[in-house]
């Protein structure tokens, strides 16, 4: 197998914009045709750090950002939403970008990603969708009624002034961290001590607690089934077949797509969990730039 280039994730040159008076964090790359990574829950740019060389060798010009809360991107108190970080997306774009850009999404960062190249066309050239969420949170209705109530009061107990602050020591420990980590990652060689504090350092920040609190409790946004009706570019969606948080039986609707229309693909990856990225990078890295070297 092919040793392919990673950027530890503190070599990652982050630069600064400012959006609606707050900071952002983004970075970019390369030369050529561009490409806009999104991180999903929690994460930040450095979950792309074994993606970003591979593309950017590989003649493409790569974006990535920290979604506003999360990395080292501002976390103020705010309603968030799929929405605002679409808004923050459209207006990257148009600052940096403004030109057809294909987007490419894990986790939310694939939902969002769903939405920009759905909702507004023009800016996109197509899509990567990797384990794409089906909502922000999971709506009252996917949920049995028991769940429900728990999830109900979980969300309260970490938005409590009194409670929530301990709660939240408790989720965002290092060990903790490793151990969500080796249930949603296949290859625990991924589970790098750099990974849990790309992880870790985001959750000290100010307002890191009311920003989990609020995604908790945020609405899940549009249904994918919606927003794939209004879709217009190619998509590729890849998806770890050992992932617990989307598990891949929730895919079909993408493996329908695949099968019925011509600009859509769908591969799923053995031995890869939610992350398949940064889990199983070598096998994302040669099904993405293969899959865009169709569309050039």
């Amino acid at each position: 197998m092919t040793t392919q280039p990673i950027i530890p994730t503190n070599n990652i040159e982050k630069l600064s914009w400012t959006w609606q008076g707050r900071e952002i964090k983004y970075t970019v790359t390369g030369v050529g045709q561009p490409l806009l990574l999104i991180h999903g829950f929690g994460a930040s740019i450095g979950h792309w750090k074994k993606n970003i060389p591979v593309f950017s060798e590989a003649g493409y010009k790569v974006f990535a950002l920290d979604l506003l809360g999360f990395g080292g991107s501002d976390k103020p108190a705010l309603d968030y939403s799929i929405e605002l970080w679409q808004e923050q997306v459209k207006d990257f774009w148009l600052a940096h970008i403004n030109e057809p850009t294909v987007f490419v999404g894990n986790s939310i960062g694939g939902l969002i990603s769903l939405s920009a190249i759905c909702d507004r066309p023009e800016i996109a050239k197509g899509g990567v969708l990797i384990n794409c969420a089906g909502g922000l949170n999971h709506r009252p209705e996917e949920l049995n009624l028991p769940l429900r109530l728990i999830m109900g009061t979980f969300t309260k107990v970490v938005s409590s002034k009194v409670v929530g602050k301990f709660m939240f020591d408790n989720i965002r420990r290092k060990s903790q961290i490793r151990r969500t980590l080796y249930q949603v990652y296949s290859n625990r060689e991924a589970v790098t001590d750099e990974l849990v504090d790309m992880l870790y350092e985001p959750s000290c920040d100010p307002g890191a607690q009311q920003v989990f609190a609020s995604v908790l409790s945020a609405p899940p946004g549009s249904k994918p089934t919606e927003l794939l009706n209004r879709l217009q570019h190619p998509l590729l969606v890849l998806w770890g077949e050992d992932d617990p948080w989307t598990p891949i039986k929730g895919a079909k609707i993408y493996q329908d797509l695949a099968a019925t229309r011509e600009d859509a693909e769908f591969y799923s990856i053995p031995n890869a969990g939610h992350c398949p990225h940064d889990d199983r990078p070598e096998k994302v890295n040669e099904l993405i730039l293969n899959w865009l070297g169709k569309m050039n």
